[in-house]
């Protein structure tokens, strides 16, 4: 698991002048980059995949394809949509090439996020962002789990990285109108179930 960002001493830099600056051989900035965005991207591939070494790996691989990219980077979009499209074909690349699925009984580490920290962007979903209780956290979790896996990637892009339904419409490589609709499914299941848990 990644460690929290460290403070960001470049804050008055955007990310995409950062990551233009890195393509010119600037090694700071991608520090600054990583430093602002692993957990964010740590935090989507997890609750993507459910299993910490996995979530480890293809965050590496994430970031290596960053790396690999900054030659040809071009600024078409903001760097978080552009970084999480990368996630998400990274995410995509490991569900065709893992057919099978993994236990979905992972374990509940001290160090792993808590639901209040992962949920923490403005989701739209308000009363998620203050639970109460480690069951409600726990009932969220599971029931973010249980979401079919469109509409839990269409969620966790929202809450977890903070991208607008456009954002995650270009991130998917779908329509604006799939996308809405997947996130309105997505929510509407959580409350639902959410409701019965309560």
């Amino acid at each position: 698991m990644p460690s929290a960002p460290t403070p960001d001493n470049a804050a008055e830099d955007s990310d995409e002048s950062l990551m233009l600056r890195y393509a010119a051989g600037d090694i700071a900035a991608f520090d600054t980059l990583y430093a602002r965005h692993e957990l964010g991207v740590w935090r989507y591939v997890f609750r993507s995949v459910r299993v910490q070494a996995v979530a480890d790996d293809l965050l590496q691989d994430v970031w290596f394809a960053v790396a690999r990219s900054a030659p040809t980077y071009t600024v078409s979009a903001r760097f978080k949509t552009w970084l999480f499209t990368m996630a998400h074909n990274r995410l995509v690349d490991h569900f065709r090439s893992a057919r099978h699925h993994v236990s979905i009984d992972a374990s509940d580490d001290e160090d792993s996020p808590g639901i209040g920290d992962t949920l923490a962007a403005d989701s739209g979903f308000g009363p998620l962002r203050r639970l109460e209780s480690s069951e409600q956290a726990a009932a969220l979790i599971a029931a973010v789990e249980r979401l079919p896996r469109e509409q839990r990637e269409a969620f966790l892009l929202q809450a977890e990285a903070g991208l607008s339904v456009d954002e995650i419409a270009a991130a998917t490589g779908v329509n604006f109108e799939t996308a809405k609709s997947r996130l309105r499914y997505a929510r509407n299941s959580l409350r639902q179930q959410l409701q019965e848990f309560a």
